[in-house]
């Protein structure tokens, strides 16, 4: 039995050096000395007896044996060498009692290099073992800005607390995702029954991810992983059985196939609304509506607030009672408020669905993983998600480009001061927050170029709340675009400070959901929202902006007519298009460029942006200093300075 499998065994072994010859490429093992000729190795660690992950051992240490294994860890001499005759005895040792001599290895960058026992690992890997137990000798290279080395410092920052090796990322922020979605805080070291409950479930979970996996998937494990545990929730993964996993993977499988291949996110920036010819309505009742009657077509509304604690809130509930009104009452909607919870959402979602709601907007984007989970266990209802560069391909994302409207606010402000300076108040760094920002400073650099921005946070937990006097003495400031009609203010949209103490309202940004959610249920009346075509190839992100008649600039009437001209003439630009905010060379914070000339920043580029403008005086402060209700949010959309989302000159 031993000398026949070793003949196939040896089989696979050719096979695997022809396919790498033909391709131009190295057929043996590879040697990690020859790797580190040119490394320069900042530690050794020996890290003792550990399992290591069969798939995880890619090579030899030393030439020695280099050449008898194909770069498979499959055996290339002989069935009558003595290579082969000990490759046999082994073979048969490990069906007969089990390999359970460690063997030796060294670890480099989370791959594992054997200087003891290659032929150990052959037969275990041609038996398709998961592990094999070694003594491990762990490199660490010297830190650098290279990504590969950027990514394992990250995997060293993540073993220092799991004290596992098995899981590695293709991405960087991974292990932070993975934790955030553990519950885990940063740096808090697990004890050992959850590090035994992780591997269980981490175990589990890779064979039935092996079991479903297709060749063209080009995902990790733990890539796979992170998807499933953000859509179902840690608690929930940790007690499923592989025979669930694997019905779960059936589930979610379109969004691995969309991860695997980068996840790709369509940002439509324009409604593309068919002309209805004059007379007819949009609710015509002898039309079908895609896959929906217009007469069940029923909305929920899902709010993390209520409307009278929440200026966001309060938005979106202004934006559903224009749209029954506009629609006569005929489209039913139903509110569910504070939902605050990762399982309130999903008991919401769960009850609106029972309800018979066909349609669901879920308005906060930490909805989006229980959003995904209903919509993959009911593939029927429409789920729409308010968020921005969330990459699903099972529900539909939206949002404004509201950094159109700060960059006029921010001009509008530099006009009407007469100081230099101007303040801006911003809540959390979370995915368009930070353009919010930028745009205001460049508005305002636009017409003085001497204008400098104050940036206060007002979501920053009490003891690292800076009261800047400077800022709190300044005459023009950009506040909360909208009200919390439970603790009404004067003190937003751009207002000015008199004086006397009182407060003028100069202007401030409309974000019309109402407009939005009406021509969204347009898209869905028309049949252009089919999901299937895409799933597992492409997320959409509805990201429109006054182009699309969605965001607006009110202003008082105490204003000069040339200003109000001037604005007139900076949104008829930015509509039209011959004019963006984020164009050519931008001064950022620190001396550096962003951009170049005759280009304008992409949308994922403005999205994501992690650095402040020149002229803004203030930073991004880390996440522990924000409000704990807001952590959860900031860490699922935030921005950090120091990402390196953006190339910076």
């Amino acid at each position: 039995m031993a000398l026949y499998d070793y003949t196939g065994a040896l089989r696979q072994g050719r096979k695997q050096y022809q396919a790498a010859i033909a391709k131009g490429e190295y057929p043996y093992l590879p040697v990690l000395d020859d790797i580190l000729a040119n490394t320069e190795i900042a530690s050794e660690v020996s890290l003792g007896i550990m399992d290591v992950p069969l798939e995880r051992i890619v090579g030899t240490k030393t030439k020695g044996r280099t050449q008898a294994f194909a770069s498979n860890f499959m055996p290339l001499l002989g069935e009558k060498t003595e290579f082969g005759a000990k490759w046999a005895y082994l073979y048969d040792h490990q069906i007969e009692e089990g390999i359970h001599d460690p063997i030796v290895a060294y670890e480099f960058m989370n791959r594992y290099y054997v200087q003891e026992g290659n032929k150990r690992v052959s037969v275990l890997k041609y038996l398709h073992a998961y592990s094999i137990s070694a003594s491990v000798i762990r490199l660490i290279p010297r830190r650098s800005d290279d990504r590969d080395t950027r990514l394992y410092y990250e995997f060293l920052d993540f073993y220092q607390v799991s004290f596992n090796s098995d899981v590695w990322f293709s991405k960087e922020g991974g292990y932070t995702r993975l934790l955030t979605a553990m519950g885990k805080e940063p740096g808090q070291v697990w004890d050992e029954e959850e590090r035994l409950y992780f591997k269980a479930v981490y175990d589990r979970f890779v064979r039935a991810f092996e079991h479903r996996r297709t060749p063209e998937l080009e995902l990790t494990p733990s890539d796979a992983f992170l998807v499933y545990v953000e859509i179902f929730g840690y608690e929930e993964v940790r007690e499923q059985t592989e025979h669930t996993i694997r019905q779960d993977l059936e589930k979610i499988w379109n969004e691995l196939l969309l991860q695997a291949r980068g996840s790709q996110i369509a940002l439509v920036e324009q409604p593309e609304l068919k002309k209805k010819s004059e007379g007819t309505r949009l609710f015509n009742w002898r039309l079908p509506v895609g896959n929906i009657e217009p007469e069940r077509l029923k909305a929920a509304f899902i709010y993390p607030k209520s409307p009278k604690t929440s200026s966001w809130v309060y938005a979106h509930e202004l934006g559903r009672i224009y749209l029954v009104e506009r629609y006569e009452r005929r489209l039913q909607t139903i509110v569910f408020e504070n939902a605050g919870t990762d399982e309130e959402v999903e008991q919401t979602i769960q009850d609106a669905i029972d309800l018979g709601c066909n349609v669901i907007f879920t308005t906060s984007p930490q909805m989006a993983a229980q959003s995904v989970k209903a919509a993959v266990e009911h593939p029927e209802i429409r789920i729409f998600n308010c968020s921005v560069n969330i990459s699903y391909s099972s529900i539909c994302t939206y949002y404004m480009r509201s950094y159109e409207s700060k960059f006029l606010i921010g001009a509008l402000a530099a006009s009407m001061s007469d100081s230099d300076d101007l303040g801006y108040v911003a809540d959390y760094p979370i995915y368009g927050r930070v353009s919010n920002i930028n745009a205001f400073a460049m508005g305002a650099r636009m017409i003085n170029p001497r204008a400098k921005v104050w940036l206060q946070w007002s979501g920053l937990q009490e003891e690292y709340r800076k009261e800047d006097s400077r800022l709190q003495n300044l005459g023009f400031v950009s506040g909360d675009d909208m009200i919390t009609p439970e603790k009404a203010s004067r003190e937003f949209g751009l207002f000015h400070r008199l004086p006397d103490g009182s407060v003028e309202n100069l202007a401030t940004p409309i974000n019309d959901w109402g407009r939005f959610y009406e021509q969204i249920v347009e898209l869905i009346c028309q049949g252009d929202l089919d999901q299937k075509g895409r799933k597992g190839r492409q997320a959409v992100n509805y990201w429109w902006g006054m182009s699309a008649n969605v965001i607006d600039v009110i202003c008082s009437n105490s204003l000069p007519r040339y200003t109000r001209r001037l604005l007139r003439f900076l949104k008829g630009s930015i509509v039209s298009g011959a004019f963006q905010p984020f164009e050519g060379e931008i001064e950022i914070q620190g001396g550096g460029i962003v951009g170049e000339e005759g280009r304008s920043l992409t949308p994922d580029e403005i999205v994501r942006m992690d650095w402040l403008a020149g002229n803004v005086i203030g930073e991004i402060p880390p996440v522990e200093q924000f409000k704990t209700e807001a952590q959860p949010m900031i860490r699922l959309q935030g921005v950090h300075l120091g990402e390196k989302n953006t190339e910076v000159k």
